[in-house]
């Protein structure tokens, strides 16, 4: 089993910046992939960024730039750097983990087999 828990969320004005973190624990397992996934009421899981456990990232289209996903193995924390924030990156942000993982990090759901419980961001404008 993996527990996941995330931190970090907040409100902030459009052009802040805010840190998430993240936390996988396991007794038996070692993460493959940690990865943010975001959803706003109405609309799927989005992923947003993902990290291997060699420090190889993925990012969404819409963030790419301006966010930065980090890894520390030892710890199995994750972090999320969100600079520039727009108030079209208000949603709920997701920690996921998963213990396998074929060629790379996917941002897909079904990909992911342990998830926090979230963390909202809010940016106003």
């Amino acid at each position: 089993q993996v527990h996941v828990a995330e931190s970090g969320g907040g409100s902030v004005q459009a052009g802040g910046s805010l840190r998430l973190s993240c936390t996988a624990s396991s007794s038996s397992y070692s993460i493959a992939c940690m990865t943010w996934f975001r959803q706003t009421p109405g609309k799927e899981r989005e992923g947003v960024a993902s990290i291997d456990s060699d420090g190889d990232t993925h990012y969404a289209d819409s963030v790419r730039g301006r966010f930065t996903v980090s890894r520390d193995n030892a710890k199995n924390s994750l972090y999320l750097e969100m600079n520039n924030l727009r108030p079209d990156d208000t949603a709920m942000y997701y920690c996921a983990a998963a213990t396998v993982a074929p060629m790379m990090c996917l941002l897909t759901v079904p990909m992911y087999g342990y998830w926090g419980q979230g963390t909202q961001v809010t940016v106003s404008s």
